[in-house]
């Protein structure tokens, strides 16, 4: 990935609130629930590490060897997971404990007679309420993670939706395209977990199978293994692949080249037709949204060479790893069917509300007259291993004359 002023700055404001998170967290789980300091001086070590962790994930791959950098970046993903909720959870209960004694302070106050407080009763009383505070934050934060974890690891949902394609064909109709987007293959998701996607997959024998963007997150050499299960994917047209801004951070043209040796086909600014000479449609395929912004400028979305020499009468099925642009050039260049992911659906609460308010199309299927959009929520997860109220999904579009 190439240094921009722009990553620079928000690395150093990630770090930041990463930073004044653990010093939050230190307070609240270390020193207002005791006072020895040995028990102080363990917090501060533990959540000094913690949070050198999480903001050197950037650095590590880059600067230690392959193992030992998987093995820290698993640490610090599954440390970011119980870092979230925790926050979430000590914020929450905190803030009621706010409301609650603010409350009682108005009772006091319009109390005849101030009652006599015991400074080693109040003392005690806060210590208590901090560390069932504490408990209580911990307790849900094992339950939110230890659900998320589990849904982000097992198999996706699958969701089946039936779209009507214009100009399709009549011999087609009824025809079946798989879709995977952002499965992440990287230090969490490997070749078991490809496997096992594969598996389902073919179980639904589909007509073909696209994968719109975010497979990786690593270099070739690394992740060859796990992707190359790929190859093992049956469907009766063939796999077809295009990038998401993830493979511009992983090496796209050798990631291109690679699929390439697997059997799959990368559509690059490009479209091929799929069926039989007299029964056919357009499958349509582009690079990146944002490839250009993340300091590509010879690549990126162009669905004006994508289209070029085609047939605007014909159906057509466009693969596009953001819904961004849908509707500013799918739509006008008479795009039936747009397939895409990027989003997660938010991949876990409380984002997924963020990602809702964010995004326009941020999961699902769409309409607009005859056109239609579906956003995948990922197969996969990039990041924590977390899937709450955004679960994984492989798709199903039947395609309807």
């Amino acid at each position: 990935m190439r240094f921009t002023l722009q990553s620079l700055i928000i690395f150093g404001t990630m770090s930041l609130l990463v930073v004044l998170g653990h010093v939050y967290l230190y307070r609240r789980l270390f020193r207002d629930t005791a006072k020895h300091p040995h028990w102080r001086r363990a917090g501060v070590v533990l959540m000094g590490l913690l949070a050198t962790l999480m903001t050197s994930w950037w650095f590590v791959p880059r600067l230690l060897p392959g193992e030992t950098a998987s093995v820290l970046s698993q640490l610090n993903w599954f440390w970011m997971s119980v870092a979230i909720y925790l926050l979430l959870a000590v914020l929450s209960l905190g803030g009621l404990r706010t409301l609650t004694g603010w409350l009682k302070r108005r009772r006091v106050a319009k109390a005849p007679v101030a009652p006599v407080v015991d400074p080693v009763v109040d003392e005690a009383r806060r210590q208590f309420l901090a560390r069932t505070t504490a408990g209580a934050a911990l307790a849900a934060t094992g339950g939110m993670v230890g659900y998320g974890t589990w849904r982000a690891f097992h198999p996706p949902v699958v969701n089946e939706v039936a779209v009507k394609l214009p100009g399709l064909p009549k011999a087609l109709d009824g025809f079946s395209i798989i879709q995977l987007s952002d499965v992440h293959v990287g230090p969490l998701i490997q070749r078991r977990f490809m496997d096992a996607v594969v598996a389902q997959c073919n179980a639904l024998k589909g007509d073909l199978v696209c994968i719109t963007g975010d497979l990786v997150d690593g270099r070739v050499a690394q992740l060859a293994h796990g992707v190359g299960a790929l190859g093992n994917l049956r469907s009766r047209h063939g796999t077809y692949f295009v990038t998401g801004n993830h493979e511009y951070y992983s090496g796209d043209e050798e990631w291109a080249e690679a699929l390439t040796r697997m059997g799959v086909t990368v559509l690059r600014n490009r479209h091929v037709r799929i069926g039989e000479p007299g029964a056919s449609f357009d499958l349509v395929g582009v690079d990146d949204w944002s490839a250009q912004r993340s300091g590509f400028p010879e690549r990126g979305y162009d669905l004006s060479a994508a289209t070029a020499g085609r047939d605007p009468s014909r159906a057509s099925v466009l693969l596009a790893h953001q819904p961004a642009g849908w509707r500013e050039h799918a739509l006008k260049a008479g795009m039936g069917l747009q397939l895409s992911g990027h989003t997660h659906g938010g991949q876990f609460f409380p984002f997924n509300l963020v990602v809702s308010a964010m995004w326009e199309h941020d999961a699902g299927l769409f309409r607009e007259g005859d056109s239609h959009i579906y956003v995948s929520r990922g197969t996969g997860f990039w990041g924590p291993p977390l899937r709450v109220a955004a679960p994984p999904e492989i798709v199903k579009v039947t395609l309807l004359a």
